[in-house]
């Protein structure tokens, strides 16, 4: 048995954790820049304010009807993310975080009775530590889990937030309540083809006569979906991946002109690069600076420049990924000089493992940055988030439009709430 444990409006819910008296009331989630709307409370989503919707055109509606907004606080977000897929560990070592918010567990092994208690336990227990609401469905794959959730969200009344598809009737009747376009794995072009052939339905799509057109369609992937969904499972559970390139990007809140401002900018990125190579244990070989503009009065109003440069030696090192970013920088602005950037951002490539890296005969990395950086990392850990920085670096890591920010209430000591006892 699967079980997918996923957090409700989990930026809205993680800033009233500290905010209670926001409860009950309509709140919204800015993205980087103050720019899109990209979490709903209920209640906001009740009075009709659009996922993704400009924060300009929407103003004066969230005015009207006294609708709470939040800048992103990542950091916050992330912290208690991390300590509700810990929660869960307790359940089951079994554990697949999916996102930010939501975790694939596997109960292989466990009776299958007593499930629908067991997710009120971790769904109180959650809510008990974290103040954090979540939803729980079970079911025989993970497919079904995913559906078995969403019945769980869309009537919590009568699921009290948990649901456990575990009968053939339970999964046949969820299937035909399932709108094709709502599975797991359908995506926009493909539901419009689905539906021209009037597969409307999760239940339509397990058909025996639109086998032959799903393997026509989606091949393995549409093979694997119609065993998901007839309870037989196929896709296991992933464990987290090393990845394969890591990517810094970020846009201003005002076009740039200047070297020096982008100079901050990019080494900022390359420092940050190099301390998320070093948590995942991994070098990088080919380090690539990227710039944006926004010309008004061209006819092509988004622009990219990139340059890319491989080193003779892998590095995690964010002094030399920071100077080499800073010598490619130098070549992009002399190339597009005049031009007004409003993005940039630094890519790392061509990863190994640290454990693996390959040593050079005639060139080699100054063995000094190993220790100089775990140093840096050590300190920012116990100081407070990238305290150490490079001459180059600006005084503003992000230098991000975050207006309506609340407080890091979690990883900033400053920011911890007071609590008076008399």
């Amino acid at each position: 048995m699967y079980a997918l444990v996923d957090c409700n409006n989990f930026y809205t819910s993680c800033e009233r954790v500290f905010q209670p008296e926001f409860v009950g009331k309509p709140v919204v989630i800015l993205s980087n820049n103050d720019g899109c709307i990209i979490s709903r409370s209920d209640e906001a989503k009740a009075l009709g304010v659009k996922m993704g919707a400009p924060e300009f055109k929407v103003r004066e509606m969230l005015k009207e009807n006294n609708i709470k907004v939040f800048s992103s606080n990542y950091a916050l977000y992330g912290d208690l993310s991390d300590r509700v897929m810990k929660t869960l560990e307790m359940f089951t070592p079994n554990i697949e975080v999916y996102s930010i918010d939501e975790a694939f567990l596997n109960f292989s092994g466990v009776k299958e009775d007593g499930f629908e208690e067991y997710g009120m336990e971790m769904k109180q227990r959650i809510m008990k530590w974290l103040s954090i609401p979540v939803c729980v469905g079970f079911g025989s794959s993970k497919t079904l889990s995913k559906m078995a959730n969403k019945i769980a969200r869309k009537y919590p009344q009568q699921t009290k937030g948990v649901y456990v598809i575990d009968t053939d009737e339970k999964r046949i009747k969820a299937l035909k309540w399932t709108k094709i376009g709502d599975v797991w794995g359908i995506g926009y072009r493909m539901k419009k083809k689905l539906e021209a052939r009037k597969i409307m339905t999760a239940f339509d799509f397990i058909q025996p006569h639109h086998t032959d057109f799903i393997k026509n369609q989606m091949g393995v992937v549409g093979l694997r979906l119609i065993s998901e969904l007839k309870g037989i499972p196929v896709l296991e559970m992933e464990q987290p991946e090393t990845k394969k390139s890591i990517a810094i990007t970020r846009s201003f809140p005002k076009q740039l002109t200047d070297f020096d401002s982008l100079r901050e900018r990019v080494s900022t990125f390359a420092m940050v690069c190099g301390e998320k190579l070093r948590k995942q244990e991994s070098c990088c070989a080919t380090i690539i600076v990227m710039l944006g503009t926004m010309e008004h009065k061209t006819e092509h109003q988004k622009m990219y420049y990139q340059q890319a440069m491989t080193l003779p030696f892998a590095t995690n090192s964010g002094l030399t990924i920071a100077n080499v970013a800073v010598k490619i920088l130098e070549k992009l602005y002399e190339e597009n000089k005049g031009h007004r950037f409003n993005k940039a951002g630094v890519i790392v490539t061509q990863l190994t493992k640290e454990s693996e890296k390959q040593l050079q005969l005639f060139e080699e990395e100054n063995p000094k940055h190993l220790a100089l950086m775990k140093t840096i990392d050590l300190i920012n850990k116990k100081a407070g988030e990238r305290k150490v920085k490079l001459g180059t670096q600006g005084k503003i890591t992000w230098d991000m439009k975050q207006n309506l920010l609340s407080p890091r209430y979690t990883t900033r000591i400053n920011h911890m709430l007071k609590v008076k006892c008399q």
